[in-house]
């Protein structure tokens, strides 16, 4: 059974069965391994160029001896000479493969090679009389054997339950792809860089944590057997850097891995990265200016310009809106919370405008249901919401000028919330009500939860914390903003799935 394809990886692939075209490959490999040339015997290959330096270089590589290794995308055998078109980590390049070059032997071997097998090659660079710059090979060597075809050139593979399932063939077959895993690393890079430049000390802080704290995110549980405790997979690191302002590091950020028991869809993923990041001596305002400058900062070296496309949506990165809570309520409902006398006149007017919210709903309890109900979906624009209701903010300072709301603010581009930023309570006696609370609520809406105050961040602040901005943001979704990525799963090597079985 034949795999010779002119330029095109195994052709009707799909409709073959897969199994038999593994054991044609299986059978070759043996008769290698019989022949005393197994592949996979190879320890190493010294490698000197890229296909992409080739290209980008060729004026002053033209003629020069390289040395490349890649896996075989394509292929046009045409009696004693050939084109391979190679994938290298860094791009493609095509190969120009001549029987007198590589001698007889090897080039009866090179012919019985297939799609996706990974090889080494050494030769000239040159341009063909097409002008596609090429390698002149005189020298070829097999270096790993695949056993199984690739997805057929043209169309890819383009099921997404298979390409999030298998993302070693997506990365293999899909360049689109592994150009947004770059940009990954690119982004990660760069708000390090911008960081650290700023005098931010980057730490790490515990994943597993003994306790399940109030807020609402539901963690996942494991077990110590040494300690015989229950310890859970943290669903913040917020905590443990505020410690560590109070123990005098004062500019602190974690790039952090973090865990919530919860549902998956298009902007969540059970497993997800953040960034976390606390300063002394500044407050919510300070951490504005800083997501503002950073988000521009990005954009331009990520992308190129301040304006990106967003799934068909121009976004301004340059462009920034700032609006309280109440602000934006008023603006997209057209009710004024300061209208609102009394809890009773706020439950009347979410009555009046359909908006659902319990019976003994406050007035701040109503004014963030309003925003969910009004303003979220408007937001498309980069946008700052900030003073938000004591009710829904645990953990952020009360405005001194209206102890109703907090110094907290999120930031929304295209409907989507991407960040999450206070001026941190630092009142140990505050902090530690407002805490006993959520508990208490939690277990109420969770009978049966185990969720517990942390007191000794409590102890932390009573040794005093100064005045301090806190900022977190979810990587993904910027990955996803930045590389025009639908779903959070575009962004993940390897997202949560469900067992195929």
């Amino acid at each position: 059974m034949s795999e010779n394809r002119t330029f095109t990886p195994e052709t009707g692939a799909e409709e073959q069965n897969v199994n038999e075209l593994r054991q044609v490959r299986v059978d070759k490999l043996k008769a290698l391994q019989s022949d005393g040339c197994d592949p996979f015997e190879k320890t190493k290959y010294e490698v000197n160029a890229s296909s992409v330096a080739i290209k980008r270089d060729f004026e002053a590589m033209e003629g020069k001896t390289v040395s490349v290794a890649g896996r075989i995308m394509s292929r046009r055998i045409m009696g004693k000479a050939s084109f391979v078109g190679l994938r290298d980590g860094k791009g493609d390049i095509q190969l120009y493969v001549r029987r007198d070059d590589v001698g007889e032997a090897d080039y009866a071997g090179f012919k019985k090679w297939d799609i996706g097998d990974i090889i080494g090659v050494r030769g000239y660079v040159f341009k063909t009389q097409t002008g596609e710059i090429s390698i002149h090979c005189n020298h070829i060597e097999l270096l790993a054997k695949s056993l199984l075809p690739l997805p057929e050139k043209f169309h890819g593979l383009k099921d997404t339950d298979t390409r999030y399932r298998q993302r070693y063939v997506d990365l293999i077959v899909n360049p689109d792809v592994r150009d947004t895993f770059l940009k990954r690393s690119q982004i990660l890079r760069e708000i390090r860089a911008y960081l650290d430049g700023k005098g931010f000390l980057e730490v790490d802080t515990p994943i597993l944590v003994p306790i399940e704290i109030g807020a609402s995110a539901r963690p996942f549980k494991t077990h110590h057997n040494t300690l015989d405790m229950d310890m859970y997979l943290r669903i913040e690191t917020e905590l443990y850097l505020k410690r560590l302002i109070v123990g005098g590091l004062d500019r602190v950020y974690e790039v952090g891995r973090i865990f919530r028991n919860e549902g998956m869809d298009t902007k969540h993923n059970p497993e997800f990265t953040s960034i976390e990041l606390y300063q002394a001596y500044t407050d919510y305002y300070g951490m504005m200016d800083l997501v503002e400058e950073l988000y521009k900062m990005l954009a331009e070296k990520v992308c190129g310009s301040l304006k990106i496309n967003y799934q068909g949506i121009e976004i301004d990165m340059g462009h920034w809106e700032r609006l309280t809570m109440a602000e934006a309520v008023k603006k997209y409902s057209g009710c004024d919370y300061y209208d609102w006398k009394t809890d009773e006149d706020a439950r009347a007017a979410a009555k009046e405008k359909h908006v659902d919210v319990p019976a003994d709903a406050t007035k701040g309890t109503v004014l963030a249901e309003f925003f969910d109900a009004f303003v979220e979906e408007n937001l498309i624009q980069p946008t700052f919401i900030y003073d938000y209701p004591v009710e829904n903010s645990p953990l952020a300072k009360r405005k001194p000028s209206d102890p109703a709301f907090t110094e907290r603010f999120e930031y929304f581009i295209n409907a989507t919330e991407y960040g999450n930023a206070f001026s941190e309570l630092n009142d140990p006696i505050d902090q530690c009500g407002r805490f006993e609370r959520q508990v208490a609520a939690k277990k109420k809406e969770e009978p049966g939860c185990k969720a517990e105050v942390d007191y000794d961040y409590v102890t932390a602040l009573e040794y005093g914390m100064p005045p301090t901005g806190g900022l977190g943001f979810g990587i993904d979704r910027l990955v996803m903003l930045l590389t025009d990525s639908a779903s959070i799963r575009d962004v993940l090597l390897f997202p949560t799935m469900k067992p195929v079985d």
